[in-house]
């Protein structure tokens, strides 16, 4: 269970478009314990007006979105929605604060150090006592819920991602991929989600903003 409220709402201009920047904030209960949880969400143009507007749900990468990191192609992907979008003329853009999977900024160092040593991103999070994935997308279905919007085109090449939107009741008419072309400091970590995790990479044909049907 979740409680969400909009803590603020600004105009965002950026070199892509100018979004509009919509703060929450979200408080969730597990029995008599809560946590509270917070995500931004971009939004471009008029979204009520097609039935199906592009959205991307996409989690905080400090290391990737603010320096820079080659290590991953988060900033990339951050970058290629946030211009699809501005191409679109319509979208949303969600921008959680789960950082490393959900395990936290200091913890994804950690990892990292355990990867310079030979682990993979899933070892090195198993070996400090982290699940796989600690992410959930409770607070960013209920903001698209909050948003109006019942069905989308989804930009993610995430499995997860499809299955928590779709469960939360909202229509994915169409999975628009999200591959990066990405390089010798990213090259493990990309197999890594492909052939550990199940996302959707095609890592021999790496042509961003790939269209393809939702598998069902």
């Amino acid at each position: 269970m979740i409680s969400l409220k909009q803590i603020a709402s600004i105009n965002l201009p950026t070199s892509w478009a100018t979004f509009r920047l919509l703060g929450f904030e979200g408080i969730k209960f597990v029995g008599e314990k809560e946590s509270t949880e917070t995500a931004l969400a971009l939004i471009h143009g008029d979204i009520s007006s097609t039935t199906a507007p592009l959205v991307r749900i996409h989690s905080q990468c400090m290391t990737g979105d603010v320096f820079h990191s080659l290590r991953c192609d988060c900033r990339d992907q951050l970058h290629h929605a946030l211009q699809r979008i501005a191409e679109e003329g319509a979208g949303v853009l969600v921008y959680e604060h789960q950082e490393g999977r959900g395990i936290g900024l200091m913890e994804k160092l950690r990892a990292y150090e355990l990867q310079e040593k030979g682990l993979d991103t899933i070892e090195a999070n198993l070996r400090l006592g982290h699940s796989v994935d600690m992410r959930d997308y409770i607070l960013a279905t209920e903001i698209l819920r909050f948003l109006d919007i019942r069905s989308l085109r989804m930009m993610t090449n995430n499995p997860d991602k499809i299955n928590a939107v779709s469960a939360a009741g909202i229509e994915i008419v169409e999975r628009v991929s999200v591959d990066i072309a990405g390089g010798p400091h990213s090259a493990r970590y990309l197999a890594t989600k492909r052939e550990k995790l199940g996302h959707l990479l095609n890592l021999s044909d790496r042509s961003p903003g790939a269209e393809s049907p939702v598998s069902r």
